[in-house]
């Protein structure tokens, strides 16, 4: 396929079509980028693709309406660059779930469809959260045995290293069987992507003493005392940036609200500081990038059987950029697979 023209939408090669090894290849490594959702689509996506393609060498294909997607790619000064999937649809940042999935031929469908016809390695959206957990559980299934998906982001702590905090919002109201899962589940990814030989897995709750919490987050305390996993016990909301652990569950709700007030709070920390002269421009500047959601660009959705990337809604082109980064490099470390091998998760019960 060259550079620039139309996918058929909603599918990857064509059956029976001959296509050179070497283009082969290159479709099998793209990241499928939603080119539609987010607050600021398809404008700052499309330029988040690019620049992911120029500057990073990541291969993408855009899904999307193609008129539109094309006229931002022209706009880009990259017409014929880049290929474009065509959707008729599109899934409203408003969606938050079954509606998405009876949209056969929306930005979501399409993009998922490639993943799964093996046209590309990984799949990256700005769109509705909801929407795309919906989407690709629905396309592309998810892993053995697991309930439900859940988002993983590694949050730098002032300890030096990472924290994975799990859910970031994909399932905002998981039983505590899905929340021992989700322990599970970032504990591999603490091991295969951060390099953790035997990941402290903390609790987040009220208090960190044993009991504490509402009913969902004592029975999940429960669970995970009995769990093949080095649990630490509950941790508290100071606890996220400090090390303490190396991976904190909860369900999704509470933890897209600790993501988004970490993100908020740095920011309104060093505005302060800024004003009161405590540090220079570039000193902040450095912890600030630490936390933007430029620097990290998105969340795995860890249990599926592809590789997907959640970015921020608002995410603009430099996010869509690093998020792309992100997903070539899960797709090629083989995550997906590597945490499947490492997890054989079972029912918990």
């Amino acid at each position: 396929m060259d550079p620039g023209q139309d996918a058929a939408p909603g599918a990857g090669p064509v059956p029976g079509q001959r296509i050179p090894a070497r283009e082969r290849d290159v479709m099998s490594r793209r990241v499928v980028v939603d080119a539609m959702g987010g607050d600021h689509g398809p404008a700052q996506i499309v330029r988040g693709a690019v620049e992911a393609w120029r500057e990073h060498g990541v291969p993408v294909v855009l899904v999307g309406r193609s008129g539109a997607v094309r006229g931002e790619l022209a706009r880009a000064g990259a017409a014929g660059e880049i290929d474009v999937a065509h959707a008729a649809d599109v899934v409203p940042m408003t969606e938050r779930g079954a509606g998405a999935i009876r949209m056969a031929c929306s930005n979501l469908a399409v993009g998922f469809d490639l993943l799964r016809a093996g046209a590309g390695a990984a799949f990256v959206s700005a769109g509705s959260t909801g929407a795309v957990v919906a989407c690709a559980v629905d396309r592309l299934g998810t892993a053995p045995a697991v309930l439900r998906p859940a988002l993983a982001v590694a949050l730098p702590t002032t300890a030096g290293g990472a924290t994975v905090l799990i859910d970031a919002g994909a399932t905002v109201d998981p039983t505590p069987e899905m929340i021992a899962q989700f322990a599970l589940l970032g504990a591999s990814y603490a091991q295969v992507v951060l390099g953790v030989p035997d990941p402290r897995v903390g609790l987040l709750s009220i208090g960190a003493e044993p009991g504490k919490g509402n009913r969902l987050t004592r029975r999940a305390e429960t669970l995970l005392r009995g769990m093949p996993l080095r649990f630490h016990g509950n941790v508290e909301g100071g606890d996220v940036l400090t090390g303490a652990v190396d991976v904190i569950v909860t369900d999704g709700f509470t933890g897209n609200v600790v993501l988004k007030n970490v993100e908020g709070t740095v920011r309104a920390a060093l505005t302060l500081a800024a004003a009161q002269g405590v540090a220079g421009s570039a000193e902040l500047g450095r912890v600030a990038r630490r936390y933007d959601p430029e620097t990290h660009g998105g969340a795995a959705l860890l249990g599926l059987t592809r590789t997907v990337v959640v970015a921020h809604g608002s995410s603009r082109a430099a996010t869509i950029a690093r998020a792309c980064v992100v997903a070539r490099d899960l797709a090629e470390g083989e995550v997906v697979a590597r945490l499947g091998d490492r997890l054989a998760i079972r029912p918990v019960s």
